[in-house]
């Protein structure tokens, strides 16, 4: 498997290890009690599951607020994400664990209200946690029938950030690969930048183009698939030839990428951001 597809089905191979997260819905009229949950931003959430019963109707709470810029209508949201099961406080799947954040494409498409509203109008940097049943709180790309609806979960979200699905390096064109560019040549630096340094293991923020080797034709790019999208600089969960290249770049460069091999691939990228681990 490619590490493109591997990226892509993050949600239903952690699907693979969840189970019912059983009966959990109080009678009418009990009131819900919170959960509550540790860690700080960038950290996988500790979450303490109160003895009480969960109410029925979704609440969002934000458990922090960040300094970022405030997502809107219309952004595409990157965030990691927390799901478990309120009974036994089961894991039901964590990008925390994948090391793959999650892309929220607010384009019309089938997206929860409690998402939507845990998701946007929010800045990033935020914690924001949502508890509810399935039926509400799943997000997109999430099969509905993982889970019963009415089981509760408790989602617990960490903002990166919010960017227009076109999103750019301010005042240049969008990233197209050089017509002398070949799998063989050393990464290049196509448009210096000057922002924050990119350091292994951190999730950078990234538009990018694909294209195969010799055609030159595009294969993927972040722009098809809605707008920007979070990667962690870590072994596995990006392509090889990118880990050695964005380390030490900085927001703002515009980079072009070889990656020599069975598949030869060009890749050109566009660093709009990076969010250093906590330590």
């Amino acid at each position: 498997m490619s590490w493109r597809k591997t990226v892509r089905l993050f949600w239903p191979a952690i699907l693979m290890l969840a189970t019912s997260c059983g009966p959990a819905s109080p009678r009418n009229g009990e009131e819900g009690t919170q959960p509550v949950v540790s860690g700080t931003f960038g950290s996988k959430p500790v979450v303490a599951i109160p003895a009480g019963k969960p109410g029925r109707t979704p609440r969002i709470t934000v458990l922090s607020t960040g300094s970022g810029r405030r997502t809107l209508p219309g952004d595409v949201v990157l965030a990691d994400v927390d799901i478990r099961c309120w009974t036994g406080n089961r894991p039901y799947m964590s990008t925390f664990d994948a090391n793959q954040p999650t892309t929220v494409v607010f384009d019309g498409r089938q997206v929860s209200e409690t998402w939507r509203r845990s998701l946007i109008g929010h800045p990033a940097g935020s914690r924001v946690m949502l508890v509810g049943p399935a039926a509400d709180a799943l997000g997109p790309n999430l099969p509905q029938g993982a889970v019963p609806p009415a089981d509760t979960l408790v989602v617990v979200f960490d903002i990166l950030g919010g960017y227009p699905p076109d999103a750019r390096l301010v005042g240049r064109t969008l990233p197209v690969v050089p017509g002398d560019l070949t799998p063989a040549d050393p990464p290049r630096v196509l448009i210096d930048g000057s922002g924050r340094e990119v350091v292994a293991g951190a999730k950078v923020i990234l538009q990018y183009v694909t294209a195969s080797w010799p055609s030159r034709a595009v294969v993927d790019s972040s722009y098809r698939r809605g707008g920007p999208a979070a990667f962690t600089l870590r072994p596995g969960t990006v392509p090889p030839a990118w880990l050695d290249a964005l380390t030490g770049q900085h927001v703002g460069v515009r980079l072009a990428v070889p990656a020599p091999g069975e598949e030869p691939r060009l890749y050109v990228i566009d660093i709009l951001d990076t969010i250093t681990p906590q330590p």
